[in-house]
């Protein structure tokens, strides 16, 4: 076998079991401890594993995150179903924040509700309300982040203290059983101070952002009310998330609470 060919396997071999040994490597692919190793130090080199005494991991951190548009793509049918699902929590005069997450856009595109009152950090749902009639649109003042179509800031988070809403609608770009994370802390402290700010918090997350852990934790699940995803949890996941008295509600389906 050659190298590349078993640098894949042993890729494969590590989503599958978490960790690999040397003497595994060894063991696997009838190599000596010497070429294990050197495989081992090329997938570290490429960014694939983290070495650990002995052995190997897959790394727990997700450090990439894209920008609006490749974000926008990603997963967009389980975001669009998602944000059916959502859109269908708003009712007619309902008080509403939302952040600028992608899913959360599909949420703003296909409300049905009539005279909403919303607050956005997002400047592309702005937009896309523009077009809804009796929607009014409070958009958060600071700074304009131009790789996620945003605005962030302590001008933001300051301009949050005027407002008071029904529902807070936001996405994640991660989430663990310890709870939601994000790439970089002004995510995190304008989230937050959202949060403070709503008596209903409803997290949407398709399948693709759990398991995955970013730099910064936002929150726990005890600062969420309502989980809308698009695929049944793991029974770990679904046991912290009932702990903390999170509805889970399946995109398109029932909730899974039970």
């Amino acid at each position: 076998m050659f190298q590349e060919e078993r640098l894949i396997s042993i890729v494969e071999y590590l989503k599958s079991n978490k960790r690999i040994t040397v003497d595994l490597i060894c063991e696997l692919y009838d190599v000596s401890r010497d070429t294990a190793r050197r495989d081992m130090v090329k997938l570290e080199e490429q960014g694939t594993i983290v070495r650990t005494r002995g052995g190997a991991i897959l790394p727990t951190l997700s450090k990439e995150v894209g920008d609006y548009d490749q974000r926008l793509q990603a997963e967009s049918s389980s975001k669009l179903t998602i944000g059916k699902t959502a859109a269908a929590l708003v009712q007619d005069g309902d008080y509403i924040m939302m952040d600028a997450s992608t899913t959360v856009l599909h949420a703003a595109t296909l409300l049905s509700s009539k005279q909403n009152i919303v607050v956005t950090s997002s400047i592309e749902i702005a937009a896309i309300l523009t077009r809804k009639d009796e929607t009014t649109i409070h958009i958060l003042g600071g700074v304009l982040d131009n790789k996620h179509h945003s605005v962030y800031g302590a001008k933001a988070i300051e301009m949050l203290n005027d407002y008071h809403v029904d529902k807070l609608l936001i996405g994640t770009c991660g989430i663990t059983e310890e709870g939601l994370s994000a790439p970089n802390e002004e995510d995190c402290y304008l989230v937050r101070a959202m949060m403070q700010h709503a008596d209903q918090v409803i997290v949407l997350a398709d399948h693709s952002k759990f398991g995955k852990r970013l730099f910064h934790r936002v929150v726990g699940f005890e600062s969420i009310d309502i989980l809308v995803t698009d695929q049944a949890l793991s029974p770990e996941m679904k046991e912290k998330l009932l702990a903390c008295d999170v509805e889970i509600v399946l995109a398109g389906g029932e909730d899974q609470d039970d």
